[in-house]
């Protein structure tokens, strides 16, 4: 579990800050990052997700944004992040759950254009089913993703 917190702590921390683009505001006045500057990188322990760090640094004290893609089929088994996170699905349709139990066929729907917000220490699982799903995530770090069931593998 630990080390799963550490791996992810490890590639957050790897991305460089925004930059102030060419013309545009100055960096002390507005911080703008485009969609085609963003890294994008595998989430460590779960196949088929990958996320970009849009500002901040998750793996420390302050405000961050992250987007996370979910490929078809893929969802998370039920964990929970010892800070709130404030979910905004982008595109596709995004299954949630709650509890920690994990069970497909008991999530909600939420399609592009819903806002969600975690609870911290709450388990819950999420994903996509049919199609790809991309979500921006905000929060307060240091985060962390905590599996209830550790041995349970994502799939």
């Amino acid at each position: 579990m630990r080390t799963r917190m550490l791996a992810a702590a490890i590639v957050f921390a790897s991305f460089a800050a925004p930059c102030a683009i060419a013309g545009g505001p100055d960096s002390e006045t507005m911080v703008v990052v485009k969609n085609e500057d963003l890294v994008w990188k595998d989430y460590p322990g779960l196949p088929g997700v990958r996320f970009a760090v849009v500002f901040g640094d998750p793996s420390k004290e302050g405000p961050y944004t992250i987007r996370v893609r979910f490929a078809p089929g893929v969802m998370s088994r039920p964990h929970y992040h010892p800070e709130a996170r404030y979910v905004t699905v982008l595109k596709g349709t995004w299954w949630a759950g709650a509890g920690d139990k994990f069970d497909r066929d008991n999530t909600v729907p939420l399609p592009a254009g819903t806002f969600a917000m975690h609870y911290p220490r709450k388990a819950h699982y999420d994903g996509a089913k049919d199609e790809e799903v991309l979500v921006q995530i905000s929060g307060i770090g240091p985060s962390g993703t905590i599996p209830v069931n550790p041995g349970e593998a994502p799939k």
